[in-house]
């Protein structure tokens, strides 16, 4: 069962959940996820152990020093609330390790602390391997089941069929309690697919910023994503094969690109760049 401090009313808020695992290419979800809760200085007020939900073989615990003792760090959901965001809404986290067992349970237990907490919105987070170039870029795709959601972010049904991992159940069984559900997805350049991938994650934060038209500072994040992309560059230089790959990867995003050159988009990528002026 979950352990709980006292959480004050919240404000229409929203759930945000990200998952290590299968649902985590280049753990950019949960990389997105975390910059989140500091950026707006979240709290822990919780957690679900791992106990009934993860095979221990699978997701060992891990052994640490502090203050000169070992302890044994077990695996576990972490619950955090975030009181001063960039809106006038309060923010939920939820992060952990993908479960190995029992996902029906668990999902109910992290519904039912949404209810508890009056959430109006479930945003999951993933992020999965795809032949996208890392020079551009990298694709976020928004869906959700909710047709008033749909509407309100202007996004569209999931047309997925296939494996789903624990964000996945989430977000089908957020309705069951009453609550709408969005699902992002960002696409992981699959030859450079490792974690950690910050530019992933930077664009799950931008797309984050657009929906609930909210400022997310950026700390170092963007130097990060920028790092990453100079590391991958020099990779291609040494091979050959990759670089030839990611050009023609190059080609087909740019081309696939070319409608979306709106004058709403070039506005939005201009009051970014004026922002990080601002932030530098």
């Amino acid at each position: 069962m979950p352990v709980w401090a006292p959480i004050p009313p919240l404000r229409a808020p929203i759930l945000i959940a990200a998952f290590d695992g299968w649902n985590d290419a280049g753990e950019a979800a949960s990389v997105a996820l975390r910059h989140l809760s500091t950026v707006w200085g979240a709290e822990l007020v919780g957690s679900v152990e791992a106990e009934d939900y993860c095979d221990f073989q699978v997701n060992r615990p891990r052994v640490q020093i502090v203050d000169g003792r070992r302890e044994i760090v077990w695996p576990e959901t972490r619950i955090l609330v975030a009181r001063g965001t960039s809106f006038d809404r309060d923010v939920l986290f939820v992060e952990g390790i993908e479960p190995s067992i029992r996902w029906i349970h668990y999902v109910a237990e992290v519904l039912g602390i949404a209810v508890a907490c009056e959430v109006t919105t479930i945003l999951t987070l993933g992020a999965h391997l795809a032949e996208v170039p890392h020079t551009r870029a990298l694709p976020v795709t928004v869906t959700s089941e909710d047709a008033q959601l749909r509407e309100q972010f202007d996004v569209e049904a999931s047309q997925y069929v296939g494996p789903t991992g624990i964000v996945g159940v989430l977000s089908a069984r957020a309705a069951d309690v009453g609550i709408a559900a969005l699902s992002a997805w960002v696409s992981v350049p699959h030859y450079a697919g490792g974690p950690p991938s910050p530019k992933a994650a930077l664009a799950l934060v931008t797309t984050i910023e657009d929906l609930f038209d909210v400022e997310i500072p950026r700390l170092d994040l963007a130097e990060q994503a920028r790092a990453w992309e100079l590391t991958v560059d020099e990779m291609g230089e040494s091979e050959p094969e990759m670089a030839e790959y990611v050009t023609s990867l190059e080609e087909a995003a740019d081309a696939a690109e070319l409608p979306e050159a709106s004058g709403d988009a070039l506005a939005r990528e201009f009051e970014r760049y004026l922002r990080g002026r601002q932030e530098g």
